[in-house]
């Protein structure tokens, strides 16, 4: 290098042009920060940005997932109580317990999403209107989840 020279960066070139531009200190500090990343105040802006559609996103997730669990609830609830009415219809009787419906009507009795389990609470039938009033059986089911729902009825009223 010759004594005197400065160093020059190739500049933005436009047809017909060859504009070279001096390397100084504040051209190489902003040519290192396009090479190795962001600024903390850019890192700290997309942050804060995420956070907030987090704030936004997650609560409705989770409102669509409970959703979701009520709708498998109410279809499991009405599902049963279609096979209990099945039963009388083929066996003239109610079952005593849902046990009787397992190895004809279900492989295994449907779970209930609120609890995980296939826990349900069994509502007896009235004597006057039972098929064998010697023998009510089950009228139909409801969730053995404490909860409600989020129209605010209790889950063990369905």
């Amino acid at each position: 290098m010759l004594v005197g020279a400065t160093n020059f960066v190739q500049g933005e070139e436009t047809p017909g042009s060859t504009a070279r531009v001096p390397l100084g200190a504040f051209s190489r500090r902003r040519a290192w920060q396009r090479i190795y990343g962001f600024t903390l105040l850019e890192l700290m802006m997309v942050i804060s940005i995420i956070m907030i559609l987090m704030a936004v996103a997650v609560p409705l997730y989770q409102r669509h997932i409970t959703e979701a669990r009520e709708a498998v609830l109410r279809q499991n609830i009405q599902t049963i109580d279609h096979v209990i009415e099945q039963y009388r219809l083929d066996r003239h009787e109610s079952p005593q317990s849902l046990d009787d419906l397992v190895p004809t009507y279900f492989r295994e009795l449907p779970v209930d999403p609120m609890t995980g389990k296939a826990d349900w609470t069994t509502e007896p039938e009235d004597p006057e209107n039972a098929v064998d009033p010697q023998q009510p059986g089950i009228a139909r089911v409801h969730s053995a989840s404490p909860g409600t729902a989020l129209n605010g009825e209790a889950y063990s009223s369905w």
